[in-house]
């Protein structure tokens, strides 16, 4: 009677090397992988404690069966063995990879897979745009032109951001808008700190002199017409504009797009006024 029991409860454990079929892709892997994260969908089905091998879902060759997407499981299976994901460049499913990780209950592999512009950025915290407390420009003012040193009064000024959207095919109402993360500003250093002063974030490339050229400047602000006004209150016109669009696919099945916008702005400020 002994020996039968241990048979038994042998039969129900989970072997050490696994077959899966998951939405007709056959994958193999260990059980420890399976179960590496304890707190997801698969370390609970897999788990030892669950002890019920038998009772879960089964293709007709025997394979243990789960119905998801057998493509993107792949990323799955790369993420419990790594803890990290590597995607192809310009991968269109990394929307339809995130479900699979909510459902899988991974709540670090969602947040690798969450774009930048959703997270939320640290100056949201810090700088919040004053807590909207500033109504358009900041009460700072531009030095008079007469203490700007000639050689720098003249110059160029490049506003640029990205925006994206994700629209369905079915209309335009469907669209849903995301916020501008980030405004970078371009241009001869010292005319950006003349205009923007202590709301331009330096951070990305810091320690520059005044006369050098920068790309990676951004303002601690998220509103377009307030570095608009700030512009204009030091004296620069806008001369020129240029946007561009791309679009991906989200889902090859509803034709759901993302839409990417990069638009930039110049200004342009010659003395004397």
């Amino acid at each position: 009677m002994a020996l039968s029991g241990n048979s038994k409860a042998k039969d129900n454990s989970f072997p050490d090397v696994i077959e899966l079929n998951v939405g007709g892709q056959v994958y193999y892997t260990r059980h420890v992988t399976l179960i590496s994260n304890p707190g997801s969908l698969l370390g609970k089905i897999f788990s030892p404690k669950n002890n019920a091998s038998n009772d879960l879902a089964r293709d007709p060759k025997g394979r243990y069966f789960i119905d998801r997407d057998g493509f993107l499981f792949r990323y799955v299976l790369d993420y419990l063995r790594d803890k990290q994901v590597v995607l192809p460049d310009h991968f269109p499913e990394k929307g339809r990879l995130r479900k699979e990780a909510e459902y899988f209950q991974l709540p670090d592999l969602v947040k690798l897979l969450t774009p930048d512009d959703l997270k939320p950025s640290p100056d949201e915290y810090i700088h919040s745009d004053y807590e909207d407390g500033s109504q358009g420009s900041d009460q700072r003012m531009c030095p008079p032109p007469s203490l700007v040193p000639a050689d720098r009064k003249s110059g160029f000024i490049t506003v640029g951001y990205r925006g994206s959207c994700t629209m369905g095919r079915e209309s335009q109402t469907d669209a849903k808008f995301r916020r501008v993360p980030r405004i970078m500003i371009c241009g001869r250093i010292a005319l950006a700190k003349e205009v923007f002063g202590e709301t331009l974030n330096e951070s990305r490339d810091p320690d520059r002199t005044p006369d050098r050229y920068t790309s990676r400047f951004y303002l601690k602000f998220k509103h377009l017409e307030r570095s608009f006004d700030m512009l204009s209150e030091c004296g620069f016109l806008m001369v020129a504009c240029n946007s561009s669009v791309t679009a991906s696919v989200v889902n090859q099945h509803t034709d759901d797009k993302i839409w990417s916008s990069y638009t930039e702005y110049v200004f342009y400020r010659k003395f004397p006024l």
